[in-house]
């Protein structure tokens, strides 16, 4: 077993005045690999923009503005994340869900790929598509 330690105790993080988490299980229940980059770029800021019930009320245009996405990319990571009944909008106002008991259907914990995207992964990405490689 590893045995953890506080590296930096003066910068330890602590819940202060705003408050959004992901589950544990995001990870190890194969959500963070059933998504895209701008599905999981999306899911990340509604998170941190929502209240303790999950509520955030950006505009399109502000959310495309920080995430540097066009509006197509915008509404097609926007209606996969909703399909994927990770998140709810009526609009004007999203909703970050409860994860649902699995990932969507049809979904595995290795990352969708195309084969000539594989040279341009990000170094997190690698390092995803590694760890998960053989489950």
């Amino acid at each position: 077993m590893i045995k953890k330690k506080v590296l930096n105790p003066e910068q330890i993080r602590r819940i202060d005045g705003g408050f959004s988490f992901i589950p544990h299980r995001f990870l190890t229940d194969g959500f963070l690999a059933s998504l895209s980059q701008k599905e999981l770029l999306l899911y990340l800021f509604l998170t941190l923009a929502s209240d303790r019930n999950g509520l955030s009320f950006y505009s399109y245009d502000a959310i495309c503005t920080l995430l540097q996405l066009n509006l197509d990319q915008y509404v097609e990571a926007r209606n996969s994340l909703i399909d994927k009944d990770l998140i709810a909008f009526d609009g004007t106002l999203f909703q970050v869900l409860d994860l649902p008991p699995i990932p969507a259907e049809g979904l595995s914990l290795k990352p969708a790929l195309d084969s000539d995207r594989v040279e341009d992964l990000s170094p997190i990405s690698q390092l995803l598509k590694q760890t998960f490689k053989d489950i």
